[in-house]
């Protein structure tokens, strides 16, 4: 991975005369990973240079979260963006309203590891189990080291059952456990789906599809769009599959300044 800001002279290049097909995760992209979900609120510059974004007839944005569908949409607040939450499970914008087909008895079935975590957990101090309907999230940020070795016992004699029947995926996060029905839909199908409609609806082969991410989730964005756009990876650099990474939220917020000022000048 190269650092994105060492790399933009030649990133200008490639954004320019393009239609911009912006994706984006949430927590950890837009706003800074904080101890609990309800706190990520996304500070006002980086709403405003979205909004202003999506008023631009050369791009299209796309928000991709594991946060529910309803939350993710009134958290971020900006109408004319595409909102995917669930990890893409459901999806919502303009003329567009799916959620993928999760049958009754695989619904069911995260509602029962939902009731037996809520009460397994319920005596492990700084455990947040969040219920999303679809998929459940079980953060683990605010648990202390001593409580730590119960919490993991507690977590795999729940979900093991079903992992070996093939009932449940699920993904590690940060400081995070995501749990989700085994239906072969992740965020590297969301942005193809995404990358697909967007040239249909253009009739052309000129959307440069731009995805940034933060989370183990978002590998799957990277590694689909490789060689077909601009991935870049929030954070340290690591073993990420993304071609470019940027620092901190911070330095995301101002990548979408550039972005902007490219589309407008």
């Amino acid at each position: 991975m190269k650092y994105l800001f060492s790399q933009f002279s030649k990133i200008k290049k490639l954004l320019r005369n393009k239609f911009i097909l912006l994706l984006l995760d949430y927590d950890g992209t837009l706003t800074p990973i904080v101890k609990t979900p309800s706190k990520a609120i996304i500070h006002k510059d980086t709403k405003g240079l979205l909004q202003k974004l999506s008023r631009n007839p050369y791009c299209k944005i796309g928000i991709i979260s594991g946060r529910k569908l309803e939350n993710i949409k009134n958290i971020v607040g900006v109408d004319g963006i595409t909102y995917a939450g669930n990890h893409g499970l459901e999806i919502q914008g303009a003329k567009i309203k799916f959620e993928s087909q999760v049958s009754p008895r695989l619904k069911s079935i995260i509602r029962n590891i939902a009731t037996d975590m809520q009460k397994q957990l319920s005596g492990i101090k700084g455990a947040l189990i969040e219920d999303k309907g679809l998929t459940l999230s079980i953060h683990y940020r605010l648990v202390g080291k001593k409580d730590m070795p119960a919490f993991e016992k507690i977590i795999s004699e729940v979900i093991n059952p079903y992992i070996v029947r093939d009932k449940i995926k699920v993904n590690a996060g940060k400081k995070v456990y995501e749990i989700k029905p085994p239906v072969k839909w992740d965020k590297g199908k969301v942005v193809l789906w995404f990358l697909a409609r967007q040239q249909f609806i253009l009739g052309v082969k000129n959307v440069l599809p731009i995805y940034v991410g933060d989370d183990i989730t978002d590998e799957d964005a990277f590694k689909a769009l490789k060689r077909k756009g601009l991935t870049v990876f929030v954070g340290k650099p690591g073993n990420s599959k993304a071609d470019y990474y940027l620092k901190n939220t911070e330095e995301v917020t101002k990548f979408l300044r550039s972005i902007l000022y490219l589309q407008y000048n």
